[in-house]
């Protein structure tokens, strides 16, 4: 009885809108490391929906221009970061010993957009329950932390908004953290993000396809299908000005919605997860996660990746 009235009543200061991203997903890391979690499935179903739909309504917030603009100029980028995370992921795996599908779906989580790349990934290479867990438990870890600790980073160093944007979206593994760390960074850094991120998400397609292909797979292919629907909403805010107001308000209940979000990702995280994904798979995405986070932070300091 405790859990579930300790949840709800999380849940519900998380959806009120007087809480910050990085609070919501520390009231959910506490609860999921303290509580047992009463509504597991449950919450991990919605939150990607959640998740998903809070993208879709940021797009209101977002010019068209925009956002062709950001997915263009990182296109190059995206496509050589995504090579370099899925190759040196592999390669670790190797050198550590960790199996060939989990260290795979590590790497497609680390290279593209974490949790969704493995869900839309894993039931191609035929992934079992563990491994999935294994590989989404390594990502959920890591997305945690650097929803955390990106912000103050960003400040130390300080990165400009269209710097920390470009860095929050090609370093950090799961949208719902991207836009969380970069709504709290500034607006700028907000918009930059969210389409460079989604330009990244997109990859998801021909990755899943490319996969399929080399397996022989005959696995149902997860489209994306928020993506397309965010640059429908783009649309609307840019040639439809007439419901300005109406997409101010789905932008606010977006950010809503992500910050519930991210509470409820975090309460998905218990003791169990982490001895679950064991030490290799974890070094395995810890080392990976800091080249391409160190890697893309030097690239943009220096000046050869920027919008």
């Amino acid at each position: 009885m405790l859990p579930r009235i300790v949840f709800l009543l999380c849940l519900l200061v998380s959806a009120s809108g007087f809480v910050s991203p990085p609070v919501a997903l520390a009231m959910g890391l506490l609860f999921g490391l303290t509580l047992p979690h009463p509504y597991g499935s449950q919450a991990k179903k919605f939150s990607k929906f959640l998740l998903q739909a809070s993208v879709v309504g940021l797009g209101f917030g977002m010019n068209l221009h925009q956002v062709i603009q950001a997915g263009r100029s990182g296109f190059v980028y995206t496509m050589l970061g995504i090579s370099f995370a899925l190759l040196a992921g592999m390669g670790l795996g190797a050198l550590l010993s960790v199996p060939r599908v989990p260290a795979f779906l590590i790497s497609t989580g680390t290279a593209i957009c974490g949790g969704s790349a493995i869900a839309a990934v894993g039931p191609i290479t035929q992934a079992s329950d563990e491994e999935m867990a294994i590989a989404l438990g390594t990502v959920f870890v890591l997305n945690s932390v650097a929803l955390l600790i990106f912000p103050p980073i960003g400040t130390a160093l300080k990165l400009t908004q269209s710097q920390f944007g470009l860095w929050a979206a090609l370093a950090i593994h799961d949208t719902s953290s991207v836009v969380g760390a970069a709504a709290k960074y500034g607006a700028e850094a907000l918009a930059v993000a969210t389409t460079v991120k989604l330009a990244r998400a997109l990859w998801i397609v021909p990755l899943s396809i490319g996969t399929a292909i080399v397996r022989g797979a005959k696995a149902k292919i997860q489209w994306p299908w928020f993506i397309g629907l965010f640059c429908l909403a783009a649309v609307c805010n840019t040639y439809l000005p007439t419901g300005a107001h109406a997409y101010g308000v789905a932008v606010k209940v977006a950010k809503v919605g992500l910050t519930a979000t991210l509470f409820l990702i975090g309460s998905g995280i218990s003791v169990a997860t982490i001895e679950r994904v064991g030490p290799r798979p974890l070094v395995q995405g810890i080392i990976l996660w800091l080249l391409v986070l160190l890697g893309s932070l030097w690239l943009i300091r220096v000046g050869w990746i920027r919008l």
